[in-house]
């Protein structure tokens, strides 16, 4: 149960005031409304007596170090009220560090401490009743309901503050797992990013160098052969550039509003491109055949399938010094087989370099796989797996 608004801020001071200050107040409380029907006594009743002052004064004062050491207290004050009536120093109409004693027991202490205090100050106050000259019943009854509602304030306020705690510990645990999860999400965005920006470098890189080689040695023999070099090595950088925006995008925040609209990626269907693109730059012969009924594919296959391929050829182009190559797309009904084979000889490091560990990881990350070694009729092939469901297409 929350206070009022307007009381809001009252309680927050309270709260996080230094609890000695507080308590020490409290205890100055009750003196002052124990010794209220002594000052200024009923017709009567018996006057304040120092005796009964010191002993009003042995039910508050403990109350200073309540928190401190609740169960002391508790122990102080529940003798020093019963001890009013023995002495005839007459108990105050209301039991006001029994209230207060019974609340912090309830809230702070052990369950067998909180229980003991419970019934021994009910069996007191009803002892007590018995000292007064003709105790009316509704005096028992408001003792003992004073009493069992200051226990019950207490075990709310004990709930109030464990149900607190939990909702503090469960806040950290979503924070921490969160920040966790952001720091997943960052390290796998920047490693695609990064297998991105290494095929596009290293396929517009690989063949803008076999332009560059083939260039000289044809610039006085095929003047024009020379200029359709430097013009692929130019059309090649500007597609890498295009394209690179595109990756670099994703690293900075633009406005929806009045913001350039980020282009999509290339996808399977920008694979002829990419097969004519080699094969004009490279002279490598590339053929670009496909079986089965094409579907649609999440829009992380498709940027997967397109690069997995633009590595292959990649690194046919570097390393395999192939005359030709076979890029084969095989649609299933749940997923798409898609393979690319040379006449070369392979990559020549164990592993297959970066360049292989890109692919294999694009197929991971789809949940898909891939393997490369040797081709049935040599030569070195490429084959991936990628899934391509129907389901899986409309949630991507």
């Amino acid at each position: 149960m929350s206070p009022p608004s307007w009381l809001t801020p009252a309680v927050t001071r309270l709260r996080t005031a230094n609890p000695y200050v507080v308590d020490g107040a409290l205890a100055a409380l009750v003196l002052f409304a124990a010794s209220l029907q002594w000052i200024f006594p009923d017709e009567g009743d018996d006057r304040l007596t120092w005796q009964g002052w010191l002993l009003a004064a042995a039910t508050a004062v403990p109350l200073v170090w309540r928190r401190r050491a609740p169960f002391a207290t508790a122990c102080a004050v529940s003798m020093a009220t019963p001890a009013m009536a023995l002495y005839h120093a007459p108990p105050p109409d209301v039991v006001y560090g029994g209230l207060v004693v019974l609340y912090t027991m309830a809230a702070q202490g052990r369950v067998w401490q909180r229980r003991f205090m419970l019934a021994g100050w009910i069996l007191g106050v009803v002892l007590t009743m018995q000292h007064k000259e003709e105790p009316l019943p509704f005096e028992y009854a408001f003792q003992l309901l004073s009493l069992v509602g200051a226990y019950g304030f207490g075990m709310l306020s004990r709930v109030q503050r464990a149900y607190t705690a939990a909702l503090v510990d469960r806040a950290r645990r979503l924070e921490r797992e969160r920040a966790a999860d952001t720091a997943r999400a960052t390290a796998q965005e920047r490693a695609r990013i990064a297998r991105d920006m290494h095929d596009i470098l290293a396929h517009a890189v690989s063949l803008m160098v076999v332009q560059a080689e083939a260039g000289p040695v044809v610039v006085r023999s095929d003047p024009a052969r020379a200029e359709a070099a430097f013009d692929a090595i130019a059309g090649t950088g500007r597609d890498a550039m295009a394209q690179l925006r595109r990756i670099l995008g994703v690293l900075k925040e633009e406005e929806r509003e009045g913001g350039a609209r980020r282009l999509p990626q290339p996808g399977v269907a920008a694979l002829p491109g990419l097969v004519r693109q080699v094969t004009e730059s490279t002279g490598l012969r590339v053929e670009l055949r496909s079986s089965g009924k094409p579907r649609p594919l999440p829009p992380d296959t498709e940027v997967a399938a397109f690069r997995i391929a633009q590595e292959a050829l990649t690194n046919t182009v570097k390393h395999a010094y192939a005359s030709s190559a076979t890029v084969a797309l095989d649609w299933a009904e749940d997923e798409l087989t898609l393979s690319v084979t040379d006449d070369g000889r392979g990559p020549s490091g164990p592993g297959g370099g970066h360049g292989l560990i890109g692919i294999r990881e694009r197929a991971a990350a789809c949940g898909g796989s891939a393997r490369a070694g040797r081709g049935p009729e040599g030569g070195f092939r490429v084959v991936v797996r990628l899934p391509a469901d129907d389901r899986q297409a409309a949630l991507g």
